[in-house]
């Protein structure tokens, strides 16, 4: 009976998401009142009906209810609890239950946070996402429907080996939270579009919402990267894999959207160039989610083979972006921005910013795409690898880097170029010499590309720092922190961050030792300055597996500093072996071992053994932490939450005066 109730609350839904994606557009056209104020209860009864109809599905996920087909399938009686709640979400039909659920957790944020607006202008933004709505809960119903019965209730599979872990707990559901995110710039964008006006005030509405978009997707990457490294048993951090690329690409015009939104409020600039970004943003995350469910590539993270559900996304992929591309060509000669500035102007340098991250998306998205489409057109199996990322996506991050360091000192509208290298010669000084002396300190001699990667990171932080400096007054220290906005703060952790990521990514690429060896209690080998020793081989049992564990001590000059237990399991369900690596963490390095295959064919009990230290690998993480709360500190910002006119039914003319170190 639980099933039938959310299967029926996921109708009732569907019935809202057409309620509030039309009649409060028809209101807004035929300016009745009544029909737009509808928007507001039909958005916050399908999030009800929605989160009851999780709900119902993760209640027979707990009770074992194997009379559903997708809890037999992604499921078993031997499965902890909180894996079989993970379960809920851990593969396409029950993740696409989440997708809906977080979209209309935005849609409830909306009507919540949106009471200053006009409530033509809300209505709008409502529709849009009620019309979005409306196609995923069709696709649900129709093609993957997570409340299907089969009998008789029998156990048919288990939740993947690989989704065994906690990173199923936070990872997806932080990656959606960014990715279902993007569709509210999106709705802004169309609303903006429908209303004729793109002005400081729907600027500054829309900012808040695409930061903290932006942080949930830059943790959900960030997680996901972590989660590999970890649980893949390789070491390896990130593989250029298509549905690695299909969120990361999302991730790169979300942040080229968030400069651009800088641009529009403080100069009344690039408006055309904004809408399109919040467009094309959100349709990348369609795209993905065609990627990933649609069976037109293999991953160990992707969701569906199913060619159907794939043809169901692309089309409803195309009516999306087709739809928001005719409304703007329709509506792109009412754009027009009004502020001018000069080649040397901080303006310029964001355009740059912004051309340099669309490039890179086009980069990824075409090598991406390629290997499909030359399969479609019969042209033979290819493969796109990290040598072609690598050599496409380095080349052009080094300019941005650069940017970041002097950017945010830049002037508005005009600067003078010999004033500006009076300003950053002493920073570009200070990062020769950091850069060297971090390069020496850290790893020894190294190098000429990668000293000069870690002097441009150091770079990127020194230029923070004198952002920084730049806008506190020895004279009163205490009064100019206080009188430092959240968002320039925020602005300027972030970037930090990014230094500290390219410091990560750099060192752990030229300077990680990595040996496969073979092995038995008993034996050791070094690697650098580490002596792994073999202690002994167990066997343990867990709650769903059998695993042969291995005890390893790590010596280093004569110094026990770590003791490690790595495993390969064999799961009992799904006969299924896995692979569970043991980590020493720390701030400057990991040490990481993994069993591979048994060698003991001399009854030696011999392993493969996969030995790795990765220096500063941690550092990769660090950097977008610290980029998440740089971007929660900037939406906090309290001048978005005063209340700003918008674009309603009256003309309004708002003169947006420039916040200090927005950028």
């Amino acid at each position: 009976m639980i099933p039938e109730l959310g299967h029926f609350a996921l109708i009732l839904a569907l019935c809202l998401a057409i309620v509030q994606g039309t009649l409060p557009l028809a209101g807004t056209a035929l300016r009745n009142t009544s029909w737009m104020q509808i928007a507001v209860p039909a958005a916050r009864w399908q999030f009800g009906c929605l989160a009851l109809a999780f709900a119902c599905l993760t209640y027979a996920f707990i009770d074992k209810d194997f009379s559903v087909l997708y809890v037999a399938q992604n499921s078993n009686s031997l499965l902890p609890v909180y894996y079989r709640i993970s379960a809920v979400w851990g593969a396409h039909e029950g993740s696409l239950l989440l997708w809906v659920l977080i979209l209309g957790g935005w849609t409830f944020a909306i009507t919540h946070f949106s009471r200053s607006l006009p409530l033509a202008f809300t209505s709008r933004v409502l529709a849009v996402l009620g019309l979005v709505s409306v196609g995923f809960l069709l696709f649900m119903l129709l093609t993957s429907n997570p409340f299907e019965r089969h009998f008789p209730a029998v156990e048919r599979g288990d939740l993947n080996p690989l989704l065994q872990d906690f990173g199923l707990i936070v990872h997806p559901p932080m990656l959606y939270m960014g990715y279902v995110g993007l569709a509210v710039p999106f709705a802004f964008a169309i609303a903006a579009l429908l209303e004729g006006r793109i002005d400081a005030a729907w600027t500054r509405w829309t900012r808040p919402w695409t930061i903290v978009a932006w942080v949930f997707l830059t943790l959900g990457i960030a997680l996901g990267s972590w989660w590999a490294y970890y649980e893949l048993g390789w070491g390896g951090w990130w593989f250029w894999d298509p549905v690695e690329n299909a969120s990361f690409m999302p991730w790169l015009l979300g942040t080229a959207l968030l400069h651009s939104l800088a641009v529009t409020e403080q100069r009344s600039t690039f408006k055309a160039w904004t809408i399109l970004l919040a467009i094309f943003g959100f349709s990348l995350s369609l795209l993905g989610t065609f990627l990933v469910r649609s069976g037109v590539l293999v991953s160990v993270h992707a969701f569906a083979t199913d060619p159907t559900r794939g043809v169901f996304i692309l089309g409803f992929l195309s009516i999306v972006i087709g739809g928001a591309l005719l409304l703007y060509a329709w509506r792109a000669g009412g754009v027009s921005s009004t502020g001018r500035f000069e080649l040397v102007s901080r303006e310029m340098l964001l355009l740059l910013n912004n051309v340099l991250l669309v490039v890179v998306c086009a980069a990824i998205l075409l090598g991406t795409l390629y290997p499909l489409l030359m399969d479609a057109l019969g042209a033979g199996k290819i493969s796109v690898g990290p040598p072609y990322f690598n050599r496409v996506f380095i080349p052009l991050m080094v300019p941005l880097a650069l940017i970041l360091g002097f950017g945010p000192l830049v002037h508005w509208k005009k600067d003078s170029l010999p004033s500006l290298v009076r300003r950053m010669h002493k920073t570009a000084l200070i990062g020769i010499v950091l850069g060297v002396a971090f390069v020496l300190l850290a790893v020894g001699p190294a190098s000429l590309g990668v000293t000069l990667a870690v002097i441009l990171a150091c770079w990127v932080m020194a230029g923070t720092l004198q952002t920084l400096k730049s806008r506190l007054s020895p004279q009163d220290l205490g009064g100019s922190l206080r009188r430092l906005s959240r968002g320039f703060v925020g602005m300027l952790l972030a970037h930090f961050g990014v230094g500290i990521f390219i410091i990560g990514v750099t060192l752990v690429s030229a300077f990680e030792k990595t040996e496969d060896v073979r092995m038995a209690p008993g034996d050791h080998y070094m690697l650098g300055d580490y002596r792994f020793e073999f202690r002994e081989l167990n066997t343990v049992n867990g709650p769903n597996y059998e695993a042969k564990q291995a005890t390893f001590e790590i010596v280093r000059n004569e110094r026990r500093i770590a003791t490690l237990y790595p495993e390969k399991r064999f799961y009992r369900s799904s006969n299924q072996p896995m692979t569970e690596a043991g980590i020493n963490p720390g701030l400057f390095r990991d040490l990481y071992v993994s069993l591979g295959e048994p060698l003991d064919t001399d009854g030696s009990d011999a392993w493969a053994v996969h030995l790795t230290y990765k220096p500063f690998v941690r550092w990769i993480w660090l950097g977008p932490l610290l980029m998440g709360l740089g971007g929660l500190l900037a939406a906090s910002d309290r001048r978005y939450f005063r209340r700003q006119p918008v674009p309603g039914t009256r003309p309004v003319t708002v003169r947006a005066k420039p916040a200090e170190g927005r950028s």
